[in-house]
């Protein structure tokens, strides 16, 4: 299976600051192999909080703005899986959309989503 595109949560984030050795390799990999890193924008959101984070970090990624498709995925994935989050559905959303693989540190959570609504998701841990 080749790897399209990978999506990261905001555990991944904060991995990468903690300099947590997987999310440093993957990223590195990632950047390596030129594969395309997306952050959606609700991510970037609840990691930002305070704004005491560090923007370089932001370079590495693509950052994806929210659409009404990405909204409206993401609303029916809280709706079909009771307990999931607005963060963790749109993660999920994303994707979902363009067959990524999605870094969590929020294992459990993301993997829940991918059982219940997102299968085509592959769900990896940092």
């Amino acid at each position: 299976m080749k790897l399209r595109g990978v999506t990261v949560d905001t555990g991944f984030l904060v991995a990468l600051e903690r300099s947590k050795q997987r999310a440093i390799e993957l990223a590195a990999l990632a950047s390596a192999r030129s594969i395309r890193v997306t952050l959606p924008v609700a991510v970037l959101a609840e990691w930002w909080r305070g704004g005491k984070r560090q923007a370089h970090y932001l370079r590495a990624f693509n950052v994806e703005h929210m659409t009404d498709r990405l909204a409206k995925s993401a609303g029916e994935a809280i709706a079909a899986v009771p307990g999931a989050t607005v963060v963790d559905a749109i993660v999920m959303a994303s994707a979902a959309q363009r067959e990524d693989v999605v870094y969590t540190s929020d294992f459990d959570d993301l993997s829940r989503l991918r059982d219940q609504h997102f299968r085509g998701v592959r769900v990896l841990g940092v």
